[in-house]
């Protein structure tokens, strides 16, 4: 399988929020309402969002969109850490892969490209998401101790030295 990661662009916003919005249907079953996940407008927020993002300059906001055979199968964006005890210099903020692709080496590819592999970084991830939690874990991620809460789910920070 032949993936390519390229900056994503303001046209891919509806299918960078559809690989969002099926992640999170998949992963945040049980964990957040129902109500949310499937909400008729759901995927049209997530793509207003992901516009706001890609029409807003910014030197510093990476968002990479995976692609196989022009589909768009993967989205990931890193930038300033938002925290206020950072040590680290960059922040991921968001990554998504189609689960059919899961293991194929399209996270690892979005990672390498919204991140340096030797820049220190932190990221929040479901801790109800082990295999999201063991991929970071194998790039060099760890827990530091600190939880948040976002719309009920508990994530977990990790950092990379």
């Amino acid at each position: 399988m032949t993936v390519t990661v390229r900056a994503a662009t303001l046209a891919d916003a509806p299918e960078l929020a559809r690989v969002q919005g099926e992640s999170w249907r998949l992963v945040y079953r049980g964990l957040m309402s129902d109500n949310v996940l499937d909400h008729p407008d759901f995927i049209s927020y997530q793509t207003q969002v992901w516009t706001k993002a890609l029409t807003t300059p910014s030197a510093e906001l990476k968002i990479a969109a995976a692609l196989q055979d022009d589909q768009i199968i993967g989205v990931a964006s890193s930038g300033p850490p938002r925290d206020d005890d950072a040590t680290w210099d960059r922040q991921l903020y968001t990554m998504y892969v189609d689960a059919q692709y899961y293991g194929q080496g399209v996270g690892e590819a979005l990672l390498d490209f919204v991140l340096k592999p030797d820049e220190s970084a932190a990221l929040f991830v479901a801790e109800a998401n082990p295999r999201a939690v063991a991929f970071y874990r194998k790039h060099g991620f760890i827990p530091d101790g600190r939880i948040q809460d976002y719309k009920g789910i508990k994530s977990i920070r990790m950092v990379r030295a």
